[in-house]
């Protein structure tokens, strides 16, 4: 129930911002790749230039550190905190796994239906599916906490917009737009999650 000390506080904000800077900087070094185009697991595929780094730091280092926010957030909790959010935290905990686990199986563009890119798609449906699920669990809990309310706002919200850009959106807007939005609320959540949170 202690407040986490400044360096794990700041452990989000670096997750989103070292995805980011990932994601920009290996793009724009990837003739023809187009962020608009091109999904993000490509930066990271088999045969890809510099697709090691990326997955080390696209990947598999935000995924890590979004386990140490859900960790933080789980320390938090209260001992008569219900089972809401208990299980939204290893669900957010289980998110950041399956995000580094894309890393560790990087798509194999030569062979979408394979065996490497269904299990780097099991690692991001596992990953969404436990990002939304957490993010409303722990999030509408906190919304009856005077300390938590700012995360019980924020954190609905980036599941509930993850969700539609996930599974509802792909129709809308191109695959890769619908999931740099999935992927760009996920990065707020991480940045504000542990700012916002307050031990109790």
């Amino acid at each position: 129930m202690s407040s986490p000390s400044p360096l794990l506080r700041l452990s989000g904000v670096i997750a989103a911002l070292v995805f980011v800077a990932a994601v920009i900087g290996f793009g724009a070094g990837l003739d023809g790749y187009a962020q608009a185009r091109h999904p993000v697991a490509l930066l990271g595929a088999q045969g890809m230039p510099h697709a090691l780094g990326f997955n080390l730091l696209g990947f598999m280092l935000p995924g890590l550190l979004a386990v140490v926010v859900a960790e933080c957030l789980r320390r938090q909790l209260p001992a008569t905190a219900g089972w809401a959010p208990r299980v939204g935290s290893q669900m957010l905990l289980l998110a950041g796994l399956a995000f580094a686990a894309m890393g560790v199986l990087p798509l194999d563009v030569d062979d979408l239906h394979g065996l490497a890119s269904q299990l780097h798609a099991s690692a991001w449906m596992v990953w969404v599916l436990g990002f939304v699920a957490g993010a409303l669990l722990l999030g509408t809990a906190r919304l009856r906490d005077t300390q938590g309310r700012a995360l019980g706002g924020v954190a609905p919200a980036c599941g509930v917009v993850a969700a539609l850009a996930a599974f509802a959106l792909q129709g809308v807007l191109p695959a890769p737009l619908s999931q740099r939005l999935a992927f760009a609320c996920w990065a707020v959540w991480l940045a504000l999650a542990l700012p916002l949170s307050r031990a109790r």
